[in-house]
């Protein structure tokens, strides 16, 4: 269906030709018919969907010359990205109405310049929750004459804890109203919400997600714990994309990240809710500029992110909830365009919730191996044959090259110390990364074991299983790969292949168990006769568990243990 094709005002069609929308989404399609005749509506629909469009075109048509100095339409936004990015679109759409007056009102800007554009008579307000609370209770906001009153992702103001702020703005609210919701996903508070206030609300549910996921090819590589900065430094050094967005878990990671990669001489930049409005503002203006090529930042931060054009997406951290990777990917494959999504775990179980999120989406996330750096060189030379291959001839070069003859080197050598100089800045700041491969699983029978110490035994209060847990966790190994356990009072020694030693320590370093942070590493010679001499706490071997009792082998575990005794009387 066709914009034009609407009942819109010739401003609202000048202004969408301008923008370039011909086709309406799905969600659009469905949704702006409804909202220009007045009805509540429920949107579920994910990002990248046109959403904003949906609910911003009709908002935009219903002001008119009698809402100069009234505020008719509140839009509620989850953080103050989404807020400024709505207020920024609809700015486009109302760009032919000179009736339309938009402001947006968040938290981490000025008061006082919010204050005043309030009271030169805006009828669109668009905010966050808190803030907009705020300005109610100053009274420099007055819903009297309220007409329209807009959720933005929904959920994610519940998940974020807006509940009882979005309440007490619904009950300042006239009780004649349009109200409206579009949300990702439906929870039991956004029921209630629609449930108490709405009228007969019409649901649109557009099955986005799928179709989000079509255009993305998702890859995922397995590396060590302790090292997925290496690898995505890697990853970005061989795919070269011109835009990219990190995904991180937490603000301590964003900062962390960035400033390894910046290190390694990435252009890098994050985002995320504790900085400061000014900072976010030249991050974005620097990524959307793509003079940032890299964007690390939190999921909460990159809601309301609108960035065409983005290449790729990196899944740093696994995130905490399937429906916050449909939202990381969909940043990319936009417009009809390919994208990529590349996803790094480590450990058995980073790879369950993995499979996890496959089956969520419906789609298979494949694996790739890991590019090394003899790889990447590779990757780099025949990009640099293209760029060679393609550029133009240049009169300065030439005169260049002369002068380079005079001095006794010739064109060729001129170019091969060219085309070094360029090799060695791509790949002089990668990480040496080599994964070694473990052998078949199950192969611990017949082959020859050695021994590694980890530096963690009794007096943390550690059991064979804690140790078993956390080594296959951390190499995605059987248990029956590991044979003889002892547990001394500071440190414990397990038995592995010696084929999968180098493997073991690599994937284990650094590692956790029962909460400490421990150090794997070969036990070396010299220090067997002195463990020899010590008297382990634990020792498992294969005979305990076939040929003794269970209580045996736990009383093996507790030194010293006395018997209980019936007390005579």
């Amino acid at each position: 269906m066709q914009f034009n094709e609407l009942n819109l005002s010739q401003e609202l069609l000048d202004a969408v030709d301008e923008l370039g929308y011909q086709e309406m989404t799905e969600i659009q399609q469905q949704s702006i018919p409804l909202l220009l005749e007045g009805s509540d509506v429920v949107g579920l629909s994910n990002t990248g969907t046109g959403k904003t469009a949906a609910f911003g075109i009709p908002a935009v048509e219903s002001i008119t010359e009698a809402d100069r100095k009234r505020v008719a339409v509140l839009i509620l936004c989850p953080t103050r990205e989404p807020a400024m990015q709505a207020a920024d679109e609809m700015r486009k759409y109302a760009k032919f109405k000179k009736c339309v007056r938009i402001c947006a009102v968040f938290g981490g800007a000025s008061m006082e310049k919010q204050i005043h554009e309030l009271k030169r008579g805006a009828n669109i307000v668009i905010g966050t929750p808190g803030r907009v609370l705020d300005h109610i209770r100053r009274r420099t906001l007055k819903l009297d004459n309220l007409r329209c009153l807009i959720l933005d992702e929904a959920d994610e103001m519940l998940n974020m804890g807006f509940r009882e702020d979005i309440e007490s703005v619904l009950a300042e609210s006239p009780e004649e109203r349009q109200t409206v919701l579009f949300s990702a996903t439906m929870p039991p508070e956004i029921l209630a919400i629609t449930k108490k206030y709405q009228n007969n609300p019409v649901k649109v549910k557009i099955k986005s997600a799928q179709k989000t996921v079509e255009s993305i090819q998702q890859f995922y590589f397995e590396v060590p714990m302790g090292r997925k900065t290496d690898a995505l430094k890697l990853l970005l050094a061989a795919y070269s994309p011109s835009s990219a967005m990190i995904f991180c878990n937490t603000k301590a990671m964003v900062d962390q990240l960035t400033e390894e990669l910046i290190k390694s001489g990435f252009r890098a930049a994050g985002i995320h809710g504790d900085m400061k409005q000014v900072q976010r503002t030249q991050v974005m203006n620097g990524f959307k500029s793509k003079t940032t090529e890299i964007l690390v930042a939190t999921d909460v931060a990159a809601r309301g992110i609108d960035v065409n054009d983005i290449d790729a997406v990196f899944n740093y951290d696994l995130p905490q909830d399937n429906e916050y990777y449909i939202h990381r990917i969909g940043r990319t494959g936009r417009a009809g365009k390919k994208g990529a999504a590349y996803t790094i775990i480590s450990g058995r179980r980073q790879l369950y919730d993995l499979r996890t999120i496959e089956k969520f989406i419906r789609a298979e996330i494949n694996q790739l191996p890991l590019p090394d750096k003899d790889e990447i060189t590779a990757m780099k030379m025949e990009s640099i044959i293209k760029e060679i291959a393609g550029a133009e001839s240049v009169h300065q070069a030439y005169m260049i090259l002369d002068r380079l003859a005079a001095l006794g080197i010739d064109s060729r050598e001129a170019s091969a110390r060219l085309i070094s100089c360029k090799i060695k800045e791509a790949t002089e700041n990668l990480p040496e990364f080599k994964i070694p491969v473990p052998l078949k699983r199950g192969r611990r029978k017949d082959c020859k074991t050695v021994r590694v110490d980890i530096n963690i035994g009794r007096n943390k209060r550690i059991a064979p299983n804690f140790i078993i847990g956390a080594l296959t966790d951390a190499t995605g190994m059987s248990g029956r790969d590991f044979g003889k356990i002892d547990i001394y009072d500071t440190h414990t020694t397990v038995e592995v292949p010696e084929a999968e030693s180098e493997y073991i320590i690599d994937s284990t370093n650094p590692m956790r168990i029962n909460g400490h942070k421990v150090e794997v590493k070969l036990l070396k010679e010299d220090n067997i006769r002195e463990i020899k001499a010590q008297k382990p706490a634990f020792d498992r071997r294969k005979s305990a568990y076939g040929n003794r009792k269970k209580q045996d082998v736990f009383s093996d575990y507790i030194p010293n243990r006395k018997k209980r005794t019936k007390k005579r009387h």
